[in-house]
């Protein structure tokens, strides 16, 4: 006799939930298939992207003893603000001393302005006494000749000629002594004239130097390039620092934040500059963020590598390269403020945009 099976009202009851579950989930697999599907035909996607802002180093251009931080890890600072002193005592005695010596050397242009004055006025005086002295040697020569006449004529003695002459001499020599102490003072004058130009040549390497230890100065006090967000503090007062050392790093809040996706170069066709793109941060999945298309690399990421591959060496086997691509973030939104460089992304664009066949 066969054993007949009867179904209780609970088993009805678990077997028609479990059908309705089988349905729901059999749906939920379809809208996910479809979905899947009509993304994956309308879009193309990459997870290998990051967000990237400029992150610079501040460097030191003098070298000296830290004397005060005045900035924390990971705080917004604006432009211009005071970043850290360094002690500057020493590169403000150098300034001073640059100081002195310029005025200095102005002094000795003014000395020697002062000289070229004076030896002109002697040249003047020198000049003046010329003119006497030529008048007497004028009236000497005609005071000779008026005693040779007589002499040949009989009528003056030898010596009275001889005391003429000897006047004349005299009258030539210092007319001759007048020209020499003018032409000596006048050469007196161009000399102290020469001087100035090596004294102003040295004013200017002067104010050179004192400009170069003013800027030594300014250096010692570094401020913010920019408006930025500033990185982890490494160093601490009293600190010896060297030229070109880097001192801590901001990031660059002025330029904006992009992102680098990497795609396969079979996705390519579906990009062009200034393409329109959507952007989700692994950070918050949950938020599309609007970008675009910027710029393309030149190369492959593998050709900028250390050791680029080389496919002529036999051993070939074909992957897929990919071309990182810079995307600008255009959207304004809130969750823009909150992203970090390094910070993961996934990039998606639409295949239908350009109207590929």
């Amino acid at each position: 006799m066969s054993k007949q099976h009867t179904y209780t009202t609970t088993d009805k009851l678990i077997t028609k939930i479990t059908a309705w579950i089988a349905g729901i989930i059999a749906l939920a697999l379809c809208g996910w298939g479809i979905v899947t599907l009509y993304n994956l035909y309308n879009y193309e996607e990459t997870d290998d992207a990051q967000v990237e802002e400029y992150i610079n180093p501040i460097t030191s251009r003098v070298s000296g003893y830290i004397k005060e931080i005045r900035y924390d890890e990971n705080q917004d600072v604006k432009k211009g603000d005071t970043l850290l002193i360094i002690d500057n005592r020493e590169y403000a005695l150098q300034k001073e001393e640059g100081e002195a010596g310029l005025q200095n050397a102005r002094s000795q242009v003014a000395v020697l302005e002062s000289n070229v004055q004076t030896a002109a006025k002697i040249a003047q005086v020198n000049n003046a006494q010329i003119d006497a002295v030529k008048a007497k040697l004028v009236r000497q020569q005609q005071e000779y000749d008026r005693y040779k006449k007589l002499f040949d004529a009989e009528s003056a003695t030898k010596q009275q000629l001889e005391n003429v002459k000897s006047g004349l001499d005299v009258a030539q020599s210092d007319y001759q002594a007048a020209l020499s102490n003018y032409q000596a003072s006048l050469s007196k004058v161009n000399d102290s004239r020469a001087q100035i130009n090596p004294v102003i040549s040295e004013i200017k390497r002067r104010e050179l130097m004192l400009q170069r230890n003013q800027l030594d100065v300014s250096y010692t006090v570094i401020t913010a390039p920019y408006n930025g967000k500033m990185g982890r503090r490494t160093i601490q007062a009293g600190q010896q620092i060297q030229v070109g050392q880097t001192l801590a790093f901001i990031v660059d809040k002025e330029t904006g934040k992009w992102v680098i996706a990497n795609f396969k170069e079979t996705q390519l066709k579906y990009l062009q500059t200034g393409k329109t793109v959507q952007i989700t941060a692994d950070a918050y999945p949950n938020t599309k963020i609007t970008g675009s298309v910027i710029s393309f690399s030149p190369a492959t990421g593998s050709r900028f590598s250390l050791l680029p591959p080389d496919n002529s060496t036999g051993n070939f086997v074909k992957i897929a390269q990919r071309i990182p691509v810079k995307i600008k973030i255009t959207d304004n939104g809130a969750v823009v403020g909150l992203l970090s460089a390094g910070m993961n992304a996934s990039v998606s664009v639409s295949k239908n945009a350009l109207g590929h066949e």
